[in-house]
């Protein structure tokens, strides 16, 4: 296998995170757009969140079962029908917003998020791993927070983009839903097309030759058992924040702007995710530290004109984010390219960060709270990363249980969303409050538990990559 086609199978799976990307954050500007149509308490319209990132724990734990009594399907069925499956199933999912649409029941809509989320389960546990094992070992964190950063592009553009055409374009007013039925019937040609193009793409084949492990061994490793909960208070807390952004920024004590007016600061929310993870994939690389400092500052002005070209805001407006992007790079020069102690000192600045939401107003407020986004970035890889490591024969065992701990992502927005109908929304943030301050404990100790692991049976897998 040539390093050019690996280049090139990369190029092609980076296509797909970019587009789950897109799509998940599409879920933020439906919350405002449905919650309004249907006149929902925040705790309903949190339901979005729930149906879409619980059918990742339905599928993934029926995944987990399946590999445990017949072998990995992945592994039976390959890679590359793995995704084609994937794709047909969140073109379903897609399609059905148009009688959810049609007939303005929001339980449709509930259920249309669950099937593209079940699609989107598959997608990531064929692209993540699939991933890692596209070039040498020592540089997979690097790779895949390189692929992550493309799916931050696209969540860095669906705010605006979708937003547009659901606000603006396709918007007809008094028709309950119809603005969200076009767009998506698009987004599932486009997965239908995909499914049909990738049927001719030649792909890599990756076949593990591991023996089928039985039981749940793999959490007889501390730092997979607690690396779990990690997933699961980030996940949860990254989602929850943007789930309820446009609704903070429309606080009276906060900014008071309109919901098509709001949507355009989640593009500097997501985008923050990407210039952390361009910087983190720069960061973990093999380049000498002064490449590696000066690509990492060029990548991020980069980004940040994208991101300030497509949302539409004035600079001086935007003055206080550029000043949280570059405390970000400081922190990146502490952290020292160490994951346990980056991650860490991240959720340091994660939980000051909403901290200060809480407890301020006005413009501050809501940069504090945007500003998270850019210290959210790196936690995924470096969580992941940590978490499997040493694991050995089970560490596809693994990867199923921190794919599942995604549910934090439906729960801990439904349990904000009580918390703001309760005592308020701008208190309600003590939730991701919460999961930032477990995620500081897992990052700074977590070199003690992978240290525990030394006493465990560790077995390198045996994976085989083929033309």
């Amino acid at each position: 296998m040539t390093q050019k086609n690996h280049s090139t199978s990369l190029f092609i799976l980076t296509i797909l995170f970019f587009l789950w990307g897109f799509l998940t954050c599409m879920n933020d500007i439906l919350i405002p757009y449905l919650k309004e149509i249907f006149v929902l308490k925040y705790w309903q319209a949190m339901l979005i969140q729930f149906c879409f990132f619980g059918a990742y724990f339905i599928g993934s734990l029926t995944y987990f079962l399946i590999s445990l009594k017949k072998g990995d399907p992945i592994n039976r069925i390959g890679y590359k029908n793995g995704i084609i499956i994937g794709l047909a199933v969140s073109g379903l999912g897609c399609f059905m917003f148009y009688p959810a649409a049609e007939f303005a029941i929001y339980g449709l809509f509930l259920s249309a998020l669950f099937i593209l989320g079940l699609g989107f389960t598959l997608l990531q546990i064929v692209a993540n791993p699939y991933v890692s094992i596209l070039g040498r070992p020592e540089t997979a964190s690097s790779r895949l927070n390189m692929s992550q950063a493309f799916n931050s592009l696209g969540t860095t553009i669906a705010p605006i983009f979708g937003g547009y055409l659901i606000y603006e374009f396709f918007f007809i007013e008094g028709a309950e839903g119809d603005s969200a039925k076009i767009p998506y019937v698009i987004f599932g040609a486009v997965f239908i097309f995909l499914a049909i193009v990738f049927r001719f793409v030649k792909l890599p084949r990756f076949k593990n030759e591991d023996e089928i492990v039985k039981g749940i061994g793999a959490l007889r490793f501390p730092n997979l058992s607690m690396g779990t909960i990690a997933i699961f208070t980030y996940v949860g807390a990254e989602v929850a924040i943007g789930s309820f952004l446009i609704n903070f920024i429309g606080l009276e004590s906060i900014m008071g702007l309109d919901e098509s007016v709001g949507k355009n600061f989640l593009a500097y929310y997501w985008g923050g995710t990407m210039i952390g993870r361009f910087s983190g994939a720069l960061s973990l690389s093999s380049l000498d530290k002064f490449k590696k400092y000066t690509f990492m500052i060029v990548l991020t002005a980069l980004s940040f004109t994208l991101i300030f070209a497509i949302s539409g805001i004035e600079f001086n407006t935007v003055l206080p984010y550029i000043g949280i992007v570059g405390l970000n790079f400081l922190v990146f020069l502490v952290g020292k390219s160490i994951p346990s102690r980056t991650l860490g000192l991240f959720a340091v600045m994660s939980a000051g960060l909403v901290l200060f939401t809480i407890m301020g107003t006005g413009s501050a407020a809501m940069w504090a709270l945007i500003g998270v986004g850019i210290f959210n970035s790196i936690m995924w890889s470096n969580i992941f990363t940590i978490a499997i490591k040493g694991l050995g024969k089970y560490t596809s065992q693994g990867s199923s249980l921190l794919v599942m701990a995604i549910l934090g992502a439906a729960l801990v927005p439904l349990i904000q969303g009580i918390m703001a109908d309760t005592f308020g929304l701008q208190f309600s943030f003590f939730v991701p409050f919460v999961c930032y301050l477990y995620i500081i404990f897992y990052g700074f100790y977590s070199p003690r538990l992978t240290k525990t692991d030394e006493s465990l049976e560790e077995v390198e897998p045996k994976n085989v990559l083929q033309d």
